[in-house]
């Protein structure tokens, strides 16, 4: 039972990171669509690499989580 809850304290961390990481993508595609607008070349850039950036994180993040869901649902399989 123990694992379990281990497992659960990981995926809400994790997932809170994931939300985190939304919202500052949501605010770097505000930023860059405000800049473009004002006719401004590098500032979209560096948003849009940074949002990828973050994407590859989240996806990390997924990748985790998956990981430790299938190793916690092994262990309790094996009880």
């Amino acid at each position: 039972m123990e694992t379990r809850k281990q497992g659960s304290v990981v995926f809400n961390a994790a997932l809170v990171l994931v939300g985190t990481l939304i919202i500052i993508q949501l605010w770097l595609v505000a930023a860059g669509l405000d800049a473009h607008l004002r006719g401004e070349r590098g500032v979209p850039i560096a948003a849009a690499a940074a949002s990828v950036a973050l994407l590859g994180m989240n996806a990390g993040l997924l990748g985790y989580v998956v990981r430790i869901n299938r190793r916690i649902r092994g262990r309790i399989r094996r009880d």
